[in-house]
C-alpha cells in the first residue's frame, strides 16, 4: 500500500453522472481524481497513463463495457483495483464484475461515505462490497446447493490421497476442496475476517490463513471478492 492520497479514475458514459461523481470525490479527503472516461477504452488509456490506485467503473458503456474493461485492467495493470459503481444490481452484472476482477461493487445510490470506504478498502487489499450487495450474496448462497462437480477420473493403483471421506447425502465439493476449506470459504462469503473465522471455527488465525491459501490455489481465485463469487456459483454457504 502506498502513502498519500488514493488516486482514482472515474469511468461512466453519462456526462452528468460522471461529472457529479468527480465533483463528489473531489470533496472527500484523501482522494484525488486523476482522470475521467466516457467508456472502457478511454478508461484503459487513462489507467496506462496515470497508474491510478482505483477505477470507479460503470458497467454499461460504449466501445468497451465495464466488465471487459475490468478484466483488461486487472490483467494488464494489476496494481490498479476496480470498484464497480452502477445502476444495475442484477446478479448477472454483480457476478460478471466480480469474476472479471472487481474488488468492489456499489450501486449509484451509495453515499459519499460508502464510496470513500469502498475505495479505501480495495486499495488496502480488502473487498469493497456494499451492505446490500453482501446481503444479496448471502441470500443467494443460502438458497440451495449449486451444481455438483463432475466425477473425478479413476485413479491409478496407488495410495489414496489424504482427505475426509464423503459425507452421505452431501454433494461433492468442487475442485478438491476439503470440508474445512469449504467452511472457511462459506465464512468468507458471509463477510467474516480471518480473526472472526478463527473464532467461529475454534482454530488459530494462522490455520485460517493456511486454509485460505489452499482454497485459493485449488479454485484459482485471486482475492476474497472472487471467492465470494465462486462460493455463490457452487452453492457453498454457511450452514449449507
Amino acid at each position: 500500500m502506498t502513502d498519500g492520497p488514493i488516486r482514482v479514475v472515474v469511468a461512466d458514459d453519462q456526462t452528468v453522472v460522471r461529472e457529479g461523481i468527480v465533483m463528489l470525490l473531489g470533496l472527500l479527503p484523501g482522494i484525488t481524481v486523476v482522470g475521467s472516461a466516457p467508456d472502457g477504452e478511454e478508461a484503459l488509456r487513462l489507467v496506462a497513463e496515470h497508474a491510478p490506485d482505483v477505477v470507479l467503473m460503470d458497467l454499461r458503456m460504449p466501445r468497451c463495457d465495464g466488465v471487459e474493461a475490468t478484466r483488461r485492467i486487472r490483467a494488464e495493470h494489476p496494481g490498479t483495483e476496480v470498484v464497480v459503481l452502477t445502476t444495475y444490481a442484477d446478479d448477472d452484472s454483480l457476478f460478471s464484475a466480480l469474476q472479471a476482477g472487481a474488488r468492489g461493487f456499489l450501486t449509484k445510490d451509495a453515499g459519499a461515505e460508502e464510496i470513500a470506504r469502498a475505495v479505501a478498502d480495495v486499495r488496502s487489499g480488502a473487498a469493497g462490497l456494499s451492505p446490500q450487495v453482501q446481503l444479496r450474496l448471502l441470500e443467494r448462497l443460502s438458497g440451495g446447493p449449486g451444481p455438483a462437480a463432475p466425477p473425478a477420473p479413476a485413479a491409478a493403483p496407488a495410495a489414496p490421497a489424504a482427505g475426509p471421506a464423503p459425507v452421505p447425502g452431501r454433494p461433492a465439493l468442487p475442485d478438491g476442496l476439503t470440508q474445512r476449506e469449504a467452511e472457511v470459504l462459506a465464512l468468507i462469503a458471509a463477510g467474516l475476517s480471518n480473526a472472526e473465522i478463527a473464532g467461529r471455527l475454534f482454530v488459530s488465525p494462522a490455520t485460517v490463513k493456511t486454509h485460505i491459501n489452499n482454497l485459493f490455489a485449488k479454485t484459482a481465485v485471486r482475492d476474497r471478492a472472487q471467492a465470494v463469487a465462486y462460493a455463490f456459483k457452487h452453492g457453498i454457504s454457511d450452514g449449507s
